[in-house]
């Protein structure tokens, strides 16, 4: 109760805050958690049947405070549409965890790995404990971080190196969707117009444009990096 007490005494979320710090230390003790007693207890189809309730619950999450939005505040088309990256992927998420398709992995592995552990490092977070935006922000982020995370220690995917290609390749069909869609609403989603209000790793790029140039000359060697342990692993097996 005394912690519940103190969150609520902040009103904004600040790096390195204990509302920024307490939900990643759940989040992982949860996911290690969740990895551990799955390989050990569940069979295959309780796997892949606990992994896609996980991810309903994030897709819920996502729709539940989009329509209590729509209803009950003042939502903004030109703003608050589940389009940004990460709100995309809890929407579809579901649909992955169903299918299990390889082709969604290889692409999902980079997206979340690379694109939500950045909002978990640098949170954009207007309000915090007790509002509805804190936990969906969080069960969102730290979500499909879990999501991924299980699907490469439980049901054992693994990328390739074109993995890294075919992902890059889908990130510039969705920047240019959502170029026609922020032309289309005088809109700014996926900040392809103007950075985020609060502290992000686009503040080291430059000004628009050239945030938006060096934003796509290193997703290559983002994903690369990312690829980097599955790549030694395999050359560990293989000697």
């Amino acid at each position: 109760m005394f912690l519940v007490q103190v969150l609520v005494g902040f009103s904004k979320v600040t790096i390195g805050s204990l509302q920024h710090v307490f939900p990643i230390v759940f989040a992982l003790g949860f996911t290690t958690w969740l990895i551990k007693y799955s390989k050990k207890h569940l069979t295959q189809k309780q796997k892949e049947n606990t992994i896609h309730v996980l991810a309903c619950f994030v897709s819920i999450t996502i729709i539940s405070f989009h329509l209590y939005r729509i209803g009950f505040d003042n939502y903004n088309f030109k703003t608050d549409l589940p389009l940004y990256l990460c709100s995309l992927m809890a929407l579809i998420i579901p649909i992955f965890t169903h299918y299990r398709k390889y082709w969604m992995f290889e692409v999902l592995v980079f997206w979340i790995i690379g694109g939500t552990l950045q909002g978990v490092i640098t949170p954009d977070i207007a309000v915090g404990i007790p509002s509805f935006d804190y936990f969906r922000y969080w069960i969102v982020h730290l979500g499909l971080l879990s999501i991924i995370f299980y699907f490469i220690f439980v049901l054992e995917m693994k990328p390739r190196l074109k993995s890294v290609f075919k992902s890059f390749f889908a990130l510039q069909l969705y920047v240019v969707l959502m170029v026609m869609i922020n032309y289309a609403l005088d809109a700014n989603y996926f900040y392809l117009n103007e950075k985020p209000k609060s502290a992000s790793l686009l503040d080291y790029f430059g000004d628009w444009p050239y945030y938006i140039i060096v934003a796509q000359l290193i997703v290559v060697p983002l994903f690369l990096l990312i690829y980097l342990p599955f790549y030694l692993a395999e050359r560990k097996i293989a000697t």
